[in-house]
């Protein structure tokens, strides 16, 4: 079993390397790392995480109060939205946020990363939704991520970032640089006429290969999980009807919105359903 101070050591690494990589500037970004499920480590606030040593490194409990921490230093003011991951997710070992320029630019402009445009990002990352926008160091930006935590290994944070989490520390960071390279080339991608998207036969292929792989995390490999309107891949445009819906969400089935007549899937048609007793006050 690796120690903590040997952990310590690894979250200042990866600290580097997200600010070797331009992915924060100055003292942006935050680290955790579950111990346990009443321990975590994590970032200091107020530190540039490419020049990190473990002395900088807190120890909080689940409530993101502080068990340990070396004078000078206490948790990021973002710890509360990496409590809100591990309290909702206990597959969940490690927890990354930074403002990668892609990533975080897509995020500025309010557009998921949705697109199956490559085989690597389809597999290990499927879809990356929004969270709606929350003042930083609140508990805004966790409520507005928890709605994504069952369905998602990975967010964008409406102008403000990204978020990614998984088994492990090493695992959280390559999501964080797969989120990156995917945004790098779909905005790049766009710029010389847009991308050429994977059919949805195409994409079924892939998911069926993540599961014969067993990747840990959630992904929408196994069923359609666009339960709330908000816009991915996974259903091969199966979720086609939210478009129709006054007061949904608008619908963009691979990049475009969807004009061809679709059956309403069973969830659609669940959700139709709860918002018209919410109007007539049921």
């Amino acid at each position: 079993m690796v120690n903590e101070y040997e952990i310590k050591k690894q979250i200042c690494d990866i600290g580097k390397r997200i600010y070797n990589r331009n992915m924060v500037a100055s003292n942006d970004g935050n680290i955790s790392v579950k111990l346990n499920d009443h321990e975590f480590l994590c970032t200091p606030t107020g530190v540039s995480k490419g020049f990190m040593t473990p002395e900088y490194i807190c120890k909080v409990d689940q409530n993101g109060n502080v068990i340990q921490a070396n004078k000078g230093f206490r948790p990021s003011s973002e710890i509360k939205m990496h409590m809100r991951v591990y309290q909702k997710r206990p597959d969940v070992g490690s927890v990354v946020h930074a403002h990668p320029v892609y990533a975080t630019s897509f995020a500025i402009a309010g557009i998921p990363l949705t697109q199956p445009i490559m085989p690597e990002a389809v597999i290990a990352l499927g879809c990356v939704p929004i969270a709606e926008y929350g003042t930083p160091s609140t508990n805004e930006i966790p409520d507005n991520v928890e709605k994504y935590l069952p369905y998602y290994d990975a967010v964008l944070l409406e102008s403000h970032g990204a978020l990614t989490w998984g088994p492990d520390l090493l695992n959280a960071y390559m999501k964080m640089e797969s989120v990156e390279f995917y945004a790098q080339l779909l905005y790049q991608s766009r710029m010389l006429g847009g991308p050429k998207e994977f059919d949805e036969a195409t994409v079924q292929k892939l998911y069926q290969i993540r599961r014969q792989m067993g990747l840990p995390g959630k992904h929408p490999a196994n069923l359609c999980l666009n339960k709330d309107g908000i816009n991915c891949h996974n259903c091969g445009g199966s979720c086609g009807q939210a478009d129709k819906v006054p007061g949904l969400p608008e619908r963009l089935i691979h990049g475009s919105v969807s004009s061809e007549p679709r059956e309403a899937s069973p969830e659609v048609i669940a959700e139709i359903t709860r918002r018209v007793l919410e109007q007539l006050g049921k």
